[in-house]
Order: structure tokens, then C-alpha cells, then sequence
């Protein structure tokens, strides 16, 4: 119960706890009112920032989702050409995180990270198709034990301004591992083939647990 109330916090929340405190402790000088005002934000960071453990279903044959969020789209698509996929055609679900979801993203799969890529880009709304393109992203390509390349994109949307990749190249995952964070509303995609979606569109998921798809 302790742990629903007060759950644990991503180590890139601390200092945006302490700088709404700071502020919240200033407007309540000047009124109470907006010390209350800022004390509703500074919960708020607080929640945005929260970690909390999840319980994977470890195997092979699935998919889990790699964010909390709603999916807007499930499309046929090449894949990305920043990893030269281009020339090979995936399903790819995407995932909307508001900012009320937990933004913690997760791997699908167990698997070795076998590329990572970063692209600078613009700052658009995160649920609309074109910010696949246009937007500041970062791919995440995994290849699991079955040599499946299955490859997630963290995206920055209008109010987002960092993305955080907490993997690194060769490394091992286990399934619903941590990866990283999107600050403050964002969306990530996951492009894969060669297995079933289980899911639709306008369905929520939960990062790590959520069944995305079977192969």
C-alpha cells in the first residue's frame, strides 16, 4: 500500500521535485492560494516521475508493450531507414504517453541491443503520424534470441525536451527491462515482424505487461 502511495522515483525526477518545492514554498510567501497551486504541480512531478515494478511474462513467443500509454495506430510500414530497414516491411504499433502516464520505457523482449540511434528533429504534438518522421527520436534495436529484430523508437513530443536511453550497445536484456524515459509527454513506437498483434487500437497498456504480440 506504502509503495502505491509513495512509489519509487526515476533518479531524472529529483531535481524537478526540489525545483517545484522551491517554487511552491515562493508562491506560498505570496499566497496560499498559489502555494496550494504549486504544491498540485509539485505532486504531479512527483507522479510523473514515479518507477514502479512490473512483472513481465517471460517468453519468447510474446511481445510486451514497451510503454504505459494508448495506442493510436497499428499501420504496415517499411522500416526505418536510420537502421536501413527500409527495404523490409514490419507492423508497427504506436503508443501515446500523456502526461499522466508512467513514462518509463521497457524492452518487448529479452534479447541483445544491437543498435542504438539518435536523431535531433522538431518538437511536434507526438500523436500525430508525422512526428515518426519529423520529431526528435531515438531507435532501440533489439534482436532476441530467435534472431527477430524487434526495435523500439522513444519520441520527444511538444512539451518533451529530453530523451533518456539508460541502454547501451551489446548489452543483454531481460524482458521488461528498463531502457529509459521520455520527459514529459511523448509517444514511442514498435516495429516487428513475423508475429500476431494482440492488441488494438484506442487500447491502453501497461509498459512491461501489456501483451503486444505473438509469434
Amino acid at each position: 500500500m506504502i509503495d502505491r502511495i509513495f512509489p519509487k522515483i526515476h533518479s531524472e525526477g529529483y531535481k524537478f521535485i526540489v525545483i517545484s518545492v522551491f517554487i511552491t514554498l515562493v508562491l506560498l510567501f505570496f499566497s496560499k492560494f498559489l502555494g496550494f497551486v504549486g504544491l498540485i504541480i509539485t505532486i504531479w512531478v512527483y507522479y510523473f516521475f514515479r518507477d514502479p515494478e512490473r512483472i513481465s511474462i517471460n517468453d519468447e513467443d510474446f511481445l510486451v508493450s514497451p510503454a504505459d500509454g494508448l495506442i493510436t495506430q497499428i499501420s504496415e510500414i517499411d522500416g526505418p531507414i536510420e537502421l536501413n530497414l527500409n527495404s523490409k516491411k514490419f507492423t508497427r504499433v504506436s503508443i501515446f504517453m500523456n502526461p499522466f502516464n508512467c513514462h518509463i520505457n521497457r524492452t518487448p523482449c529479452a534479447g541483445k541491443i544491437s543498435d542504438i540511434y539518435y536523431k535531433p528533429g522538431k518538437f511536434l504534438n507526438a500523436s500525430l503520424d508525422k512526428a515518426s518522421e519529423d520529431n526528435e527520436r531515438n531507435y532501440i534495436k533489439i534482436t532476441n534470441n530467435k534472431g527477430e529484430e524487434i526495435i523500439i523508437v522513444q519520441i520527444a513530443g511538444m512539451i518533451a525536451r529530453r530523451i533518456v536511453c539508460e541502454c547501451y550497445k551489446d548489452q543483454i536484456m531481460n524482458q521488461g527491462d528498463r531502457v529509459g524515459m521520455i520527459r514529459f509527454g511523448s509517444r514511442l513506437d514498435i516495429y516487428y515482424q513475423n508475429f500476431k498483434t494482440l492488441v488494438k487500437e484506442n487500447q491502453t497498456t501497461i509498459a512491461g505487461e501489456t501483451l503486444i504480440a505473438k509469434i
